[in-house]
């Protein structure tokens, strides 16, 4: 498949005026990618850290800046102790860009030491992308100047599928199960915020939070959702914790529909099988029919690696920083940091801006139900038979959420 690099351009070009491109011409950058290649959750590590290889390779072939990117691995091992170390040994080796999205943990222990870093070492500043921890506070009580996320936070995602759920006459008992740590409690506590609001009539029938990466076998937690009569569960889990969960459901026969943030990737899919037709939703910024340069995008990395790119804010990462070196015409992080304030382009979910206020992408959001494939509707995941094909889109501003961030900026 002959991968439309020009394409790639034109989206992160489209508000750049033509002066500013190729100001860095040849030019290496050096991001540090730091998230697991080891333990319960290496697998999505893995798959991660070739998406971030997989985009890079294509922007080195044109991007707006004409920089080359080239991405340095570090196992943090899912620790937010082990990030920080990581992070120690991507600055000894000049890494000025840091990017990382596997756990929230993790995600504010980095832009506590960046903020630290940056305040003790000016003019050796390292920005932050965040491509998918999404504990609402990193943009919020603990904003900075550093970090900027490209995946929508769990507020944001949580008022899309409540939005949706809204409507769903079927809903009237709902379970929560979310793993233990920022972003799991966050899912509890909007979920019940949410529901509270639009759909005062639902019970929540059962709040359960089980320790991250750790539970092997989800029996007993299924055992507890089938006993509260729940016909909806709640999870904002991912990666083997939703894997194992989904399997057990499976196995005891549950029949209540799941309303998921990352049912997607990670081996979740084969776990639901065709079992789980019609039951399960997922809400996110992309799904994996959305056909354009998205789906070229899937399309592409599934021929190569076969495996599933489920992701785009890899995509929107790397396109966001050379957006930004265009428009600054250099790769110092804190002019960079600057010119990515702000932003606007038009990417594969539509037209995206990076909120000046928080440094939060503001995206549309879309409901994707796990089906069989048919028709236009035909990307197998993880050769099931099955995929995610979009039920309903809400505009950026539909999940927008407010927020409460006072940004320091670099004088």
């Amino acid at each position: 498949m002959q991968f439309p690099v020009r394409a790639l351009s034109v989206l992160v070009a489209a508000s750049l005026s033509a002066s500013v491109a190729m100001a860095q011409k040849g030019e290496t950058v050096k991001v540090a990618w730091i998230d697991p290649l080891s333990g319960l959750m290496a697998n999505v590590g893995q798959n991660q850290l070739k998406s971030f290889q997989y985009v890079a390779e294509k922007l080195n072939a044109g991007n707006p800046a004409g920089v080359k990117f080239e991405i340095v691995s570090i196992d943090n091992k899912l620790s937010p102790a082990e990030s920080l170390n990581a992070l120690k040994s991507a600055v000894d080796q000049g890494v000025r860009y840091v990017v990382q999205g596997l756990g929230s943990g993790s995600a504010l222990a980095l832009v506590d030491a960046i903020n630290k870093h940056n305040e003790r070492n000016p003019g050796k500043e390292v920005v932050f992308l965040n491509y998918a921890a999404v504990d609402p506070d990193l943009t919020n009580s603990k904003c900075s100047f550093w970090h900027f996320r490209l995946d929508a936070d769990t507020s944001m995602k949580m008022e899309a599928l409540t939005t949706f759920i809204k409507d769903q006459k079927d809903v009237h008992k709902v379970y929560l199960i979310n793993q233990n740590y920022a972003h799991g409690q966050q899912v509890s506590k909007f979920a019940k915020a949410n529901l509270g609001r639009k759909r005062p009539d639902i019970q929540i029938v059962g709040d359960d939070l089980h320790p991250l990466a750790q539970v092997r076998d989800f029996a007993p937690y299924v055992a507890k959702i089938k006993a509260s009569g729940a016909d909806t569960v709640i999870t904002g889990n991912w990666g083997s914790d939703l894997a194992l969960l989904v399997k057990a459901a499976n196995e005891a026969g549950l029949t209540a529909k799941f309303y998921t943030y990352y049912a997607n990737f990670g081996g979740t899919p084969t776990a639901l099988g065709k079992q789980a037709d019609g039951r399960v939703y997922q809400v996110g910024y992309s799904h994996y029919n959305m056909g354009g340069v998205y789906g070229t995008l899937v399309a592409d990395f599934k021929k190569r690696f076969n495996d599933d790119y489920y992701s785009g804010a890899t995509f929107h990462a790397l396109t966001m920083l050379a957006a930004g070196m265009a428009q600054a015409k250099t790769t110092d992080p804190v002019k960079v940091a600057f010119a990515m304030e702000g932003i606007k382009f038009k990417s594969f979910n539509g037209d995206v801006e990076m909120r000046k206020t928080d440094h939060q992408l503001q995206q549309p959001l879309f409901i994707a139900q796990w089906q069989k494939t048919e028709g236009k509707n035909n990307y197998d995941v993880e050769g099931t038979g099955m995929t995610f094909n979009s039920v309903k889109a809400f505009d950026a501003y539909v999940s927008s959420t407010p927020t409460s961030c006072q940004m320091k900026r670099p004088s």
